[in-house]
Formats: C-alpha cells, structure tokens, sequence
C-alpha cells in the first residue's frame, strides 16, 4: 500500500530524529532565532493576510495580540531555554546511596501542531516555540479558513528552514483528519471540543500523546459592590477583541441582581467610546466567514424567539452587514438554559447576563456546568477572591481584567475537563514537549548484592529493618 505525502513527510521528519537525536543549545536556539526573524521581518504582510482572510481586522490588533505575544514567546524561550534543558539531580533513597538520581529533559521527536484561524499566528507561534525549544522537529497544520495567511506562512517557513525541521500543511478537512491519524511523538490541537474529541480519537490508534485546548462558555463574575462601570468596560474591551471570536473571550457575565441595566448603559458607554461608527470602524473585526456570521444570527434570533431581550450597544443601533460581516455587539437578558445561546460557545459579539442573589449562587452555577477555559472575577474582596478561586475550576483566571492571563510567558495555559488537556507556555511548555527521563547511576560499591537469592535469615532481618523505616 502506497503511504501518503504526509505520512512520507512525517517518516522523513522521524529517521531525521534518529540521525541525530541530540539536539544541543545551539541548534534550538537558531530555530528560535529565524522563527523570530520570520514573524518579526513579515510582520506587516502576515498582518495584511490575516485581515484579508477576515475580510477587515484592525492591524493593531493584530500586532498587539499575535505579533507581539508570539516574539514575546521567542525571546522568553531564548532567555530561559538553555537553563530547561540542563540535566537535574535529584535526591536518592538512603538505602541506594551512594548512588545518584538524575532527570534528563530529551526532545520526544516530531510534534503534529493544529492551528485554528481565529489567531492564527499566535496559536501557531506559541505551541511552535515550545516545540522548538525542547528540541523537536515540527509538522504544522493550518486552517484552510486563512487561505491568504496559510499560503503566505507555507512560503515563509520554507525560506527560513529545513523541510525537515519545520513544515507547514495546508488543506482542507480531510488533510487535517488525515494529519491526525500520523504517528507524531506528540500532538497539539487547538479549536472546538467537538473537533477536539475527534483527534484525539484518531491520535489514539497510535497511543500518540495529545495535548487539547478547546473552549468552553467562559463567564465573567461581577462580585456584589464592584463598580459596574469598571468592570463593564473591561469585559466588553475582551468581548469585542476579534469580534469575540476568541477562545478565552468572556462568553456570558454573572451579575448582582438588579444590577442589569446598569451593566447595559456602562456597556453601551464603553461601545461609543471604543466603535462610534462601529460598522466602519477600522479596529472592529469582520466575522471570519458567512457560516459563521449566520451561526451567530441564528443564536440571537433563536433567544430571542425563546423570551430573551436583545439590547443592541451600538452607539446608532446598526444592524448586522451580512455584506461586510460586520456584527454589533449585543447584551442579552431573560437568557435560560435551553436556549443555544447558553449552550454553545459563541464565539462572537453576543454577550447574555444572568443575575444571581449572592456570591455562593454564582459559584454554584459556574460549578454546574462544563469547566471553562477561562474565567472572570471582578472584585476588591481578598477574602472573596481567595473563594471564587478555591470553589471554582476553570483552565486559566484574570482577576479584575479579561484577557491577560494567556499573555503571561511564565504562567501555563490550558484548559480543564471539556475545554481541554495539557498546557503550554513558557517551562510547562518546555516540559509537555520533553520527555523528561528519570536515570539512577549506581555506585561502584553498593548493598544490593546482600538482597540477592538465595534469601536467608540476614536478608529477611534486613527486609523487616526497611519496612519499618522506609
């Protein structure tokens, strides 16, 4: 049976591993160092790519959340990565001394990386980065939604390395199902948990390891006394980032009873102030395509047919544009749970609001559905925050802000449960992309010889000896 392109690539990519399975400083640090060179000195031609493939998104919001965080990545990689790799002892039983422990951080080999378009860049950068810094060759999957993005990062990668250190793979969804059955050293998936569960599945028939960030409904918290203000404006500053189509985007908001129209007057305030025109703003975002744009009708329509009320917060009460795929974006109260619009990740301007009578309330509906990727407090409480934190599970917080937490080079990111497996980032990046190999070094003169058979009275005095003292 004739293997695939792809299936060649990856074979290829493994013997490349075997000719030279160690992978010193040096040669990490130069992948690092063109990765760098390659965003850095492309930066304006990645940015115009993206927003053509959106149809418009702000160039400074591409800069500030793909192209800075992703060299941010690099030159954290470049500062600490030679200190990762080194080899670490560690303490050795009493009763195997002088013998010596040590873990020794090996690259696993080639890496499968899943990309999806939302930030494509970014979501290809960061994983990419801890790949290379463990030492692994990279296979690199892009969406076939950033056709302009994908074709232009293919030609880039090509100039800047080895076909058998990094490659890009484009196509449709039969080339990324296809990417998922290959026999990887390990994968990374980043997009829905309904496309999460099947590569993983397909990952399974080669016991390949996976690592999944997904998503989930991720909700904001408004604690009983935060100004509504201050926390409005920055839960919309997060919503309205990429026209809401961000992964860890606020996706609904838990509120003080009472405090609603509040809320909808301070969101409507920060709109005007950030999109006065927000139709033909150029720092507000298209949705990606005409599926989703049409998805996103279907959730509000579909609320609104059930009872909810749809407040649009645009500052002259524009309607969607289906022909420049430009949404406002909407607060919806009267929201339930059998409406799609609290099921489903929304993935757009969309933003319901469900008031609670008091904090132990809030936890308790977090805490009854899927675990988030990403979850929002807004409070002054130290008492109440170290409360929240403790009763609530979720992959990642930002407290008093939205966002933030990914743009962290030393703090993991991750889903939990439904919106994910694994993380990456910074050390945990290095360390989920490593296999960190525990060795023993016996000593030239040791006591294992006494515990050999034939077993007599002395070794069985030694055993009772170690049971009571191990």
């Amino acid at each position: 049976m004739q293997q695939s392109a792809l299936k060649q690539h990856c074979d290829r990519m493994q013997a490349a591993c075997l000719e030279t399975p160690e992978v010193p400083w040096p040669i990490r640090a130069d992948r690092l160092q063109r990765l760098a060179l390659l965003i850095q000195g492309n930066s304006g031609d990645i940015a115009e790519a993206i927003s053509q493939d959106f149809g418009h998104r702000s160039r400074h919001e591409t800069d500030l959340f793909e192209i800075v965080p992703s060299l941010s990545a690099v030159r954290h990689a470049l500062k600490h990565g030679r200190r990762w790799m080194k080899t670490t002892r560690r303490p050795t039983g009493l009763w195997f001394l002088p013998g010596s422990s040590f873990v020794m951080p090996q690259p696993l080999g080639v890496a499968g990386i899943i990309v999806p378009w939302n930030y494509p860049l970014y979501l290809a950068a960061g994983p990419l980065v801890a790949a290379i810094v463990a030492g692994n060759r990279v296979m690199l999957k892009l969406s076939e939604w950033t056709p302009a993005f994908s074709a232009l990062m293919e030609q880039l990668v090509a100039r800047h390395f080895a076909p058998d250190e990094l490659t890009v793979i484009n196509g449709d969804a039969e080339v990324a199902a296809e990417f998922s059955t290959l026999p990887f050293d390990h994968l990374l998936f980043t997009g829905s948990t309904s496309i999460g569960r099947q590569v993983m599945r397909a990952a399974a028939a080669n016991l390949t390891p996976v690592t999944l960030e997904l998503g989930g409904k991720s909700p904001a918290i408004i604690a009983p006394g935060f100004s509504i203000e201050r926390a409005a404006a920055r839960i919309l500053a997060g919503k309205c980032l990429n026209a809401g189509q961000t992964c860890i985007a606020p996706d609904y908001v838990l509120l003080p009873q009472g405090c609603e129209q509040e809320f909808i007057a301070a969101a409507r305030t920060c709109i005007a102030k950030m999109y006065p025109d927000i139709l033909s703003s150029p720092d507000y975002a298209s949705i990606i395509n005409s599926r989703h744009f049409d998805r996103i009708a279907e959730l509000l329509g579909e609320a609104q047919a059930q009872g909810a009320t749809a407040e649009n917060l645009s500052l002259r009460r524009e309607s969607p544009d289906a022909g420049t795929r430009r949404h406002p974006p909407f607060v919806l109260t009267g929201v339930t749970d059998g409406m799609r619009v609290m099921q489903d990740e929304i993935f757009g301007p969309l933003l319901p609001i469900v008031p609670y009578p008091n904090i132990d309330a809030a936890i308790a509906w977090v805490n009854a559905r899927p675990k988030p990727l990403a979850l929002y407090l807004f409070d002054d409480d130290s008492a109440r925050i170290k409360q929240v934190l403790g009763q609530t599970r979720s992959g990642g917080v930002t407290v008093n802000d939205t966002i933030l937490h990914v743009a962290q080079d030393d703090l993991p990111f991750g889903g939990v449960g439904p919106s994910g497996m694994g993380q990456y980032h910074g050390y945990e990046g290095f360390l989920t992309f490593s296999k960190l190999k525990p060795v023993f070094r016996q000593s030239r003169w040791n006591s294992m010889a006494l515990f050999n058979p034939p077993y007599g009275k002395f070794a069985s005095r030694m055993i009772e000896w170690l049971k009571r003292w191990a």
